[in-house]
């Protein structure tokens, strides 16, 4: 590692090697199913996320086991997938021999793609660097690599659901009903408690409106996702309850200006 490389990579790197055996059966799931999105699994055909990528080159950011490249893959676009974990990106090969269905997969960092510049015309990524990157070093990347009127995509935790989770909070503790952190300076998120830690991030919407319009973008929506009624997740952090009430999840929509 260089001075250059973020000192979080190595810490996410070996958390995420520890957890992939255990998404192996979700990434299965996801690989069959329709495109559904977050961990309330919502269907694309009600939140309309995706644009038409017929034809398009698309890079996933943090692909994990792959199933949102193989749902792009399947609608006529050239995905390449790219992940820090080398146990994720083995799950994710595994997967595309059991549903013969091939794109590159490639093992790297959003933090400094190992790709040319303007070489995609849509970049994506779901909890994978839209959380666990440092966004001023992720985004600049991803408009980088795009085209211009290229797209952005990406999913995670909403800036409300991290002010309603403890300090101190393991990452799976649930969110309660009451403002816990602070909201300026918010950025970075360590749980130390969590074995092995890890590290997220997650800003305000104001500085991700100031950081999208820096690095060339115009920011199409900002999709707020509610959970629907009768819905169950898998994951701890946050209960279906407190996710009808208010937004757990949020999606941000950009487009790279053609003009600087």
């Amino acid at each position: 590692m260089t001075d250059l490389t973020p000192d979080y990579l190595e810490q996410n790197r070996i958390a995420w090697n520890h957890e992939a055996a255990s998404y192996v059966a979700s990434g299965e799931r996801a690989w069959r199913r329709k495109p559904s999105w977050g961990i309330w699994g919502v269907p694309e055909s009600d939140l309309k996320l995706l644009p038409d990528v017929a034809g398009w080159d698309v890079l996933e950011a943090g692909c994990g086991t792959g199933y949102i490249s193989a749902w792009l893959a399947r609608r006529g676009a050239r995905p390449i997938g790219l992940d820090n974990s080398p146990a994720q990106l083995a799950t994710a090969q595994r997967l595309q021999d059991d549903n013969d269905l091939a794109f590159p997969l490639v093992l790297g960092f959003a933090e400094r793609l190992p790709f040319a510049a303007e070489s995609f015309d849509f970049v994506v990524s779901e909890y994978g660097a839209a959380i666990w990157s440092d966004p001023y070093r992720w985004i600049p990347e991803a408009a980088r690599v795009l085209r211009p009127g290229g797209e952005l995509l990406f999913l995670g935790n909403s800036n409300l659901l991290m002010l309603c989770t403890a300090e101190g909070a393991a990452a799976d503790e649930p969110a309660t009903a009451t403002l816990e952190r602070d909201f300026f300076g918010m950025h970075r998120f360590e749980w130390p408690q969590d074995d092995p830690p890890a590290v997220e991030f997650h800003l305000g919407h104001g500085d991700w409106v100031r950081l999208l319009r820096a690095t060339g973008f115009e920011i199409l929506d900002l999709v707020e996702i509610q959970a629907p009624q009768g819905m169950e997740t898998r994951y701890d952090f946050v209960t279906a309850e407190w996710a009808h009430r208010w937004p757990a999840e949020e999606v941000w929509k950009a487009r790279k200006l053609k003009t600087p």
